[in-house]
């Protein structure tokens, strides 16, 4: 942070100067300077913020952009210079762009006031800073820039510079962003303190999982090393499928902890009920964030967006549709790893379902897996009547291991709240039958 601060306010006082020098020279004020360029930046240290500038090799115009999107946020009264008024209109300069935020009462640039700072009046100059704010540039490729939000029809440039939330973290605390849920971005951050132990699948799955983390580590060698991207897609994608609670988010979550990766599940059914319209812009805000930042993002409940597409008879339908594909085109296209889970495979598209590169089935457990989980779910201090036997429970009652879990919550508030020693057999056959009948089921009587 001290390292970002100190060569933060080198640039500040060398952009100072460059904007300085462009109001003299573009009002005729007489200026020692015939052009901007002759102020040289300043030397580079080894803070995150010099790190970038090196990594992308930026030139003048790209580190003037940079510390123009910067200074609202670290040093905002040095745009008050764009508020002075042009007295033949008794209003603002049109050529200094901005826009007013809802609560900021500074200067907000918008591309207009970079394209003014850098070009002035020329026209050359000006259609470069064009090129920079175009999807190509790794401005744009790398989410550290961009601009948005400028209406339908309008100039180009005249929408916000807008700093990425990631990058801004970065090159000023000098740590990484983990952004919480929010209306803008539905996708929360989940993590376990579980271990690969404490999955209990069969050796098949476990296996077929294994791939995915085998590519996480492997990933440049088959890429690179062995030439194979000229055939396959940067990234990876994989379809989890089975009854609710059979581990599909927990083996997401380790999948993330044994790579070092975050893992963020995305709220699909949230998008689609709240954002018809804008869909695609809160998805495509999702996928941005994570492109450069190796996410891995798992998307649940993935039949409310990924199945069976309707015949187009509406406009409704159309629409459904366009976002159906539009998510499928960003998936296939992101560089990370993906993982879509459904309670119901037969509810997804088949198109889908093709895909993707592994699609592993989560089935519900046998007899001696029910019995292990309800052995390494159940705490140490909670005990026991002798008259449960949990080999008879494990083989009569079919349960999930979500389910097991929140069996014993059930049992051990039971038990807290009544002052009780231990869970009397009662006790563990209603909370099962409380977590059977839930799931729509018709609970047997253990002594039936």
């Amino acid at each position: 942070m001290e390292k970002n601060a100190q060569q933060l306010e080198l640039e500040i006082e060398w952009f100072n100067k460059v904007l300085e020098t462009r109001i003299e020279i573009y009002f005729n004020q007489g200026s020692e300077y015939k052009s901007i360029k002759e102020i040289q930046p300043p030397e580079l240290s080894d803070s995150y913020y010099s790190q970038i500038v090196r990594e992308f090799k930026m030139g003048f115009e790209e580190r003037v952009i940079l510390i123009l999107s910067l200074i609202p946020h670290i040093r905002p009264q040095m745009l008050d210079t764009f508020f002075i008024q042009n007295k033949n209109f008794s209003r603002p300069f049109t050529e200094f762009g901005g826009w007013k935020g809802n609560t900021h009462g500074g200067f907000l640039p918008t591309g207009e006031t970079a394209a003014f700072i850098l070009a002035g009046n020329d026209l050359n100059i000006r259609f470069k800073v064009n090129k920079m704010f175009e999807s190509d540039h790794y401005f744009h490729k790398a989410n550290l820039l961009k601009l948005e939000n400028n209406g339908d029809n309008e100039p180009f440039l005249s929408g916000k510079l807008s700093l990425s939330t990631e990058f801004l973290y970065k090159c000023t605390t000098g740590e990484n962003h983990k952004p919480d849920y929010n209306i803008h971005f539905p996708a929360k951050l989940i993590e376990t303190k579980l271990n690969w132990d404490d999955l209990i699948l069969a050796p098949e799955i476990i296996d077929e999982i294994s791939q995915i983390p085998a590519w996480l580590n492997h990933e440049m060698t088959i890429m690179k090393d062995w030439n194979l991207d000229k055939y396959i897609k940067p990234g990876y994608r994989c379809l989890f499928h089975g009854p609710p609670g059979t581990g599909k988010t927990l083996t997401a979550s380790l999948i993330g902890k044994a790579s070092g990766l975050d893992v963020y599940r995305i709220d699909l059914s949230m998008l689609v009920s709240k954002y018809i319209g804008e869909t695609e812009k809160n998805l495509s805000n999702i996928f941005d964030q994570a492109e450069n930042k190796k996410w891995i993002l798992f998307f649940d409940e993935a039949e409310s967006l990924f199945g069976k597409r309707t015949q187009t008879s509406s406009s409704n339908d159309r629409y459904a549709n366009q976002e159906t594909s539009f998510l499928l085109q960003r998936i296939e296209d992101f560089p990370g790893v993906v993982v879509l889970a459904t309670n119901l495979k037969t509810n997804m598209d088949e198109a889908f379902s093709r895909r993707f590169q592994s699609v592993i089935h989560f089935p519900m457990p046998v007899f001696e897996q029910r019995l292990k989980l309800w052995y390494n779910i159940l705490p140490d201090k909670m005990i026991l009547n002798k008259s449960i036997e949990l080999k008879s429970i494990a083989e009569k009652y079919e349960l999930a291991g979500g389910a097991i879990i929140n069996i014993v919550r059930s049992c051990a508030l039971n038990v807290l709240k009544g002052e009780m020693k231990e869970v009397s057999l009662y006790l563990l056959l209603e909370s099962i039958k409380k977590e059977i009948e839930k799931e729509g089921k018709v609970f047997s009587s253990f002594y039936e």
